[in-house]
Parts: structure tokens; sequence; C-alpha cells
């Protein structure tokens, strides 16, 4: 071991040298550097190197306290021991208070070698402590920088330390969540999943897996944590490492993915289900349009009628479910607004609680609107559902609808085109929404509703439809007193007509032409024949593509028209109308379908028919437009 350094200020030489045989006889191992001026303490300190500082307090031009003062700049660490004879107990004191480790009496020397020992002591402990402390800032300092939440709790779920990352997450600074109950910080009432997760962590020694917690702000996070049990020297449980990541937003990302592909899978259900409903509501209407002529009582007459305008009900909620789950465009015309209004109006009173008012007031002399009525209908929907669930205890849902002329001052700030406009306005007494809701009910999957009850899609979609017709939206509400939509849509151009539609005045009669009629369906099949013979056509029959181009080969030459469903097994209709233009190029085709024309037309190709029935279609339509193709348009 080296010797010990001592640096000593004493302008005494007697009492230098009494010092050192003091030290010397008490065995300490030690090499002294004896100085007597400021000048040569100062120089001393600058070169360092000294393990233990003695000085007396009394100097001819210099103090041991300004000595003091110079050390603690200099060389703070280094202990620092006052040996004089002069100093009385209240200097003593006050050197202590100014940083002295400790001070002996020259009348007393043998007190030096244990002050230096236990000073040098202090020293060493002072040094280890302020290096772990070092350290600790270090590792404070590194853990301010992780992107993790990272706490440290005590056995009682006591905030210990809570890194930067967990203020930004949180909320919540290191200040106001030290000390903090890490249970009642984070969770709601719900503290099952975390006692559970400690009752883990205390039989293995970590626990890891996906928590739910709340914010400051009382948003709902979920996190991926991980918990490590840290104990004390003999082996107990002394504190949990707790470190959070954040995966709500992927989570959610997951949860939208999830809820995309069931809406396609709805999608590609609905579909079917509109095929399948079609093909069997087909020859419920035709042969209603059959036999009508052969009931003989007004009564059976109302009863028939009856079943047609329930069968077309059904055909028309079949076509308006399968634009909703496939998000169907369709083609834009003038809107009766007010009598959609009224049918919204009257479907809420037949399937809300009767808790619910539903009122409407609907101006006179609307402007004309130009959109989908389906669409229109899907918002009129949605915006009623969204106020339905918002008065779960009772209410009143008002629906107006009133001409407005949009000044260009107001129309600036909507980015709208200034002129008439239709606002459409609806209002309930539901429990309203705060701020911070309201500014994300438009966002898709957002939604305040528990998982299984609302899938956040109905108000984006409203917005889409809004923006579709060229539309704005505004929103108010108020916690406790209810909200109001008020959609604004440009009204149509005043001088545009609809164009009226042509429809002969009742049944064509065929001239004796051969039709083949294809279709995988019998019902259909068999009506569709009866029909077509009793109206003076020769008819031919294929229950599928292949079938019916066999039939083709042999009677080219007397079928004049074909009529062909477009989904059947063996040889769909693209396929069949495609092998029997390969043998006459010319024939007149009619393609009919249980789903909507685009899907028709995607899967057949425009060219490949000369005209497109969706599935059931009047027979007055089937009718007119066989005429057309073989009387009107032979060529």
């Amino acid at each position: 071991m080296k010797p010990l350094q001592i640096l000593h200020l004493e302008d005494s030489a007697p009492d230098a040298e009494l010092l050192e045989r003091n030290l010397k006889r008490g065995s300490l191992d030690c090499f002294i550097t004896c100085v007597k001026t400021r000048s040569d303490f100062e120089a001393a300190l600058e070169k360092r190197g000294f393990d233990l500082i003695l000085s007396d307090y009394s100097l001819p031009a210099f103090d041991g306290l300004s000595a003091l003062q110079l050390t603690r700049v200099k060389c703070p660490e280094i202990p620092f021991i006052f040996v004089s004879g002069t100093i009385g107990e209240d200097k003593a004191v006050e050197s202590l208070k100014q940083g002295a480790t400790d001070y002996v009496t020259k009348d007393r020397l043998s007190r030096l070698v244990p002050a230096i020992q236990r000073a040098l002591l202090e020293a060493k402990a002072s040094k280890e402590r302020l290096l772990a402390e070092e350290q600790i800032r270090e590792q404070a300092a590194l853990l301010d920088q992780a992107r993790d939440a990272i706490c440290l709790n005590d056995m009682n779920q006591r905030i210990l330390y809570w890194n930067r990352s967990a203020e930004r997450l949180y909320g919540w600074s290191a200040r106001e969540a030290l000390g903090r109950n890490a249970n009642q910080l984070l969770f709601q009432d719900d503290l099952t999943h975390p006692i559970a997760a400690l009752q883990s962590l205390i039989r293995k020694g970590e626990w890891q897996g996906e928590l739910n917690q709340v914010t400051r702000q009382g948003s709902k996070i979920v996190v991926e944590s991980r918990w490590t049990l840290m104990r004390g020297l003999r082996g107990e449980p002394k504190s949990i490492l707790v470190i959070n990541t954040d995966i709500t937003e992927k989570r959610q990302l997951e949860a939208q993915f999830l809820r995309t592909q069931r809406m396609e899978s709805i999608g590609a259900l609905a579909g079917g289900i509109a095929h399948d409903l079609n093909n069997a509501l087909a020859p419920i209407l035709m042969a209603a349009d059959f036999i009508r002529e052969e009931l003989v009582t007004e009564e059976s007459k109302k009863l028939l009628g009856i079943m047609q305008t329930s069968a077309r009900r059904s055909v028309n909620m079949v076509r308006q479910i399968l634009s909703f789950a496939r998000g169907v465009g369709g083609e834009h015309a003038r809107l009766p607004i007010h009598r959609l209004i009224n049918e919204m109006v009257k479907l809420a009173e037949d399937t809300f609680p009767r808790s619910i008012k539903v009122q409407s007031r609907i101006a006179p002399d609307l402007y004309p609107v130009k959109g989908n009525a389906t669409q229109f209908h899907q918002l009129l929907l949605n915006l009623c559902v969204n106020a339905r669930d918002a008065m779960p205890n009772g209410g009143s849902l008002l629906i107006e609808a009133a001409n407005i002329i949009l000044s260009e001052v107001s129309a600036a700030g909507s980015q709208q085109a200034p002129g008439p406009h239709v606002i459409l306005t609806v209002t309930d007494t539901g429990h309203g929404m705060p701020k911070e809701v309201l500014a994300n009910i438009f966002e898709p999957f957002f939604t305040t509703k528990e998982v299984g009850k609302g899938t956040g899609l109905g108000l984006s979609t409203a917005m889409g439809i809004i923006k579709t017709h060229g539309g704005f939206v505004q929103v108010s509400s108020q916690v406790g007193k209810g909200t109001t939509f008020k959609i604004y849509l440009p009204a149509a151009n005043s001088v545009e007509t609809p164009l009226p539609e042509h429809k002969p005045p009742g049944p064509i009669l065929g001239q004796g032409e051969t039709i083949l009629l294809v279709d995988d369906e019998i019902a259909i099949l068999e009506v569709t024949k009866l029909l077509l013979e009793s109206f003076n056509y020769k008819v031919l029959t294929a229950m599928d593509g292949a079938e019916a181009v066999k039939l083709y080969q042999w009677n080219a030459t007397e079928i004049k028209a074909v009529v062909t469903d477009m989904m059947m097994p063996i040889m769909n209709g693209p396929e069949a109308i495609q092998a029997i233009r390969q043998i006459n190029p010319k024939i007149k085709v009619i393609g009919v379908s249980g789903l909507g024309p685009e899907s028709m037309l995607a899967n057949a190709g425009q060219s490949n028919m000369q005209a497109y029935l969706q599935k059931p279609f009047a027979t007055e339509d089937l009718l007119a437009t066989l005429h057309r193709l073989l009387v009107t348009e032979p060529r």
C-alpha cells in the first residue's frame, strides 16, 4: 500500500516535527509535505495527489479558515483537519460548519491518528456515495431517454421512480406520481388483472402481459407490461421494476383490420343472400302477374295486390342491403326528400323504443336535391340510430328539412359554393358529447360504445355520403342536453327536369318468335316460360350454360333471342354468351341476375348483351325489352 500523502500547513517548525513524531508513533505510514505560506499552499493544491490536509488555525499572514475555503473550492473531496493550540470551542464549531472534517488540539495529539483514520473512512464512504449517486443520475438520464414508460414500485405498489416517458404516456409528472399508489393512479375500479399479475410475479419473479390502463385525462390505453421482482441483500422482495410499452394504436389497427374483414365478409354474404332471395321472389312476382287475369272476385285481386306489394317491398329491402354492404354508389337523380324523411320517421316509430318521440318538420316547396336515394336513406338511418343510442332512457328525435341561401361569407368557412341549399337537421335530447369526443366522431372505427355494440362506422359513413352529395355538416352538442347535426346539401339546377320513363301502356304480344330461356332456378324457368308462351312466344329452356349452347347449336335458325341468368353451375352466363356468339355474333341477348348491374356488367362485359334486367323483374319489363330488341331494333 502506498504511504498516505499529507499536506501540512504549519508556520512552526517544532510543532511540525512534533506532529510528525506522533503520527509515526501511531504507526501511520505517511509522507508529509509541510508548507508555511499561502502561495506554497496554493501551489501544493494545484499539484494534487494529497489524501489529507492538516492545518494550523492561526498563521501570521494566512489563517486556517482561508485555507479551508481554498481546499473546498479546488479539492472538495480531501478531508481537512485543524491541528491547533489556539482554537476554541466556538471557532471549532464554526470550522466544522465551514466544511472542516475534524479538529484536534496540539495538547492532545494522541487523538490525531484516530481522527485521521476516521476522516479517511468518511472520505472513502463519501466518495463511494458520490459515485453511486452519479451512477444513479446517469442511469436515470438513460431511462429518461427510453421510449417505454419505466417506473419502480414498492411491494405495496407505491411509486418510487417515474421516468420521462411515463410522464408523456400517462400525463402525470414525476413530482405528482411519486408516492402515489400505482393501482389507484393507472387502473379503474377493476383491479383483477394487476392483482393477478402481482401474484404471478411473486411466484415466478417476473410477469409479462397486456393491461388496460387510463391516463390522467381519462383516456383508455393498452400497454404491454413487463414486471421484474427486485430483491434485497437477503433475497427478500424489495420492489417491482415495471416497463410499459404503449400498444393502443397497434390494437386499434388490428381491431380495424378485423372489422374491415368482417365488413367484407358481410358484403360477400349479402351478395349471395341477395341473389338467392331475388331468385326466390322472382317467380312470386311473375306468377302474380300471370294469374291476375284469372281471378274473378275483387277480394282475390286485392289479396293478390297485397302479395305483390309485399314482394316488391322485399325486393327493395334486398337491394338496399346489397347497396349498403357493397358500397354501391348508384346513379344520382332528384331526391324526394320529404318522402324519404317520412319513411324514416315511420321506420323509427315502428322500431325505436316507445320512450322516444319521433317528429318531423318539413318546409313546403323544398329545393330539389340531386343524389342517390339509397345512400340518402342510409344517411338518415345512421343519424337516427346514433340519436336513438344517445337516448337510452327516452327523449325526442326531430328531423327537419328547410331551404337556405348560403352566403359567400358562410360558404367560405365551409369551402362550399354559395347559393341555394337544403338544410337537413337531426336533433336529439340525449346525453350529448364532450369536446374531446366531438372532435373524433367522424373518424372511421371511433366509437364510445362498448365492444359489440358499435363499429364506429356509422358517422364516418354518413360523412362520406354527405361529401359524395357535395354537402357539408355542422355538429353541436352539449353534455346532458343533446346533439344537433346540420347537413347542408346544394340544391339542384331548377331548370333541370327528370327524364320521363317511357313504358308501354301494357303487355306487348310477341310475334311467335322462339326464345332460348336459361336459368338454374327451375321455378323461375317454369314461370317465365309460361308467361312468355301466354304472350305468343315459343320458348326453349336450359338449366345451365352448357345445355344452352347445345340447344342453340341445334336450333340456331329458329332462336331469335337468348334470355340468360348470369350465375349458373357448369357454365355461367358470360361463358354461354361468348360460346353462342361464336355461332351467331348478331344474336340478341338479355342478361338477368339477382345481383346488381355493376357486378353483372363487370363479369359479362357490356358489349356481350343488348339489355340487362335485374331479378325480380316485372313481366312488362321483360316483354317490352324483347319487343324493343326483336321489333324496334331488329338489326
